[in-house]
């Protein structure tokens, strides 16, 4: 983590662009494409922790980091249910086999729902934290 001046407008951007790839990735299941669905669905809780960061006035220095820092400063402290960050923390770990992995990883559609019913709680939850 790296410390930087709280920035309001990042952080409603970051949750602005976690509810575009929320869109992306129900579109993605609906048309059959569970694999990059699940990616765009943790790419969305990506960018709603990030919302958090910025508003905090941070910056991650890794995927790992960013879920620590949620666990610790939100989880923890009972402002973010603890489910959603074990959560994400799976599907950072899922995300990373899908894309460097050797093709090995399968993606069934209910985890790909799962995963985009998460992010939907995630970015509510984290919605109403930035006070919107």
């Amino acid at each position: 983590m790296r410390r930087e001046r709280p920035d309001a407008l990042k952080a409603k951007k970051s949750l602005e662009t976690a509810k575009l790839k929320l869109t992306e990735a129900s579109e993605l299941a609906e048309a059959g494409f569970p694999r990059v669905a699940l990616v765009t669905a943790y790419s969305s809780m990506f960018h709603s922790a990030r919302a958090l960061l910025f508003r905090d006035g941070f910056v991650e220095k890794s995927h790992y980091c960013l879920v620590e820092f949620v666990r610790e400063n939100y989880a923890k402290k009972g402002l973010v249910e603890p489910g959603l960050v074990t959560v994400f923390d799976a599907l950072r770990q899922e995300r990373q086999d899908v894309m460097y992995g050797f093709g090995e990883a399968k993606v069934k559609a209910e985890n790909a729902e799962f995963a985009i019913e998460n992010a939907r709680k995630f970015a509510k939850a984290v919605e109403k934290l930035l006070g919107g």
